[in-house]
């Protein structure tokens, strides 16, 4: 998971047959975090306290399916124990994780909320729940330009129009490329 927020682990669980507490949803499942951000979400700040949900979180641990992505000194690793890399970014919250998925010829990055929508690609456009919006600026800044040199394709899970984008450098900064459907990159 890129992070334990709500609005991307709540699938993860659903009430146990009786109703009286949660359990995860998907038994034979491995689900995936890193020390940093379950300490983090287990521990939540004021801020963050109403997006990590225990009943959300703690019912990977308790079913021993959870697992921890083993984290690098720096921002990028490029190749975890799940055979792809991962980028990790502090703004939004502790330790987000962005996978890059090698497909065919292609580099497919889930940007999770470092970039929820084709609209936040301007490096200052940056989304409310930030827990260090200061942060997330320069963060978002490399990325971008690594996604525009190395031609990335970025799958936005928050976007209702766009589901996948490429971006490129322009005189205003790193913008729109083009859009594409899931099934366009991967047909």
């Amino acid at each position: 998971m890129t992070h334990l927020h709500f609005d991307h682990c709540g699938g993860s669980v659903q009430w146990n047959a009786d109703k009286t507490g949660y359990e995860v949803a998907f038994k034979n499942a491995k689900y995936w975090s890193n020390e940093n951000h379950w300490e983090w979400a287990t521990k939540p700040n004021v801020r963050e306290k109403a997006s990590f949900l225990s009943e959300n979180i703690l019912p990977m641990q308790e079913s021993g399916q959870l697992n921890f992505i083993k984290r690098p000194a720096g921002d990028f690793l490029s190749t975890s124990e799940l055979g792809f890399g991962i980028f990790f970014a502090d703004g939004h919250t502790e330790k987000q994780m962005l996978p890059h998925i090698q497909y065919q010829d292609k580099t497919i990055v889930f940007c999770a909320d470092l970039l929820a929508t084709a609209g936040h690609i301007p490096i200052p456009y940056v989304m409310g729940y930030d827990t260090r919006p200061l942060l997330t600026m320069p963060e978002k800044e490399k990325f971008m330009n690594a996604a525009a040199d190395q031609n990335y394709y970025l799958f936005l899970e928050h976007d209702a129009h766009n589901e996948i984008i490429t971006v490129e450098r322009t005189e205003k900064g790193v913008r729109l490329k083009d859009r594409f459907s899931c099934n366009e990159i991967l047909t």
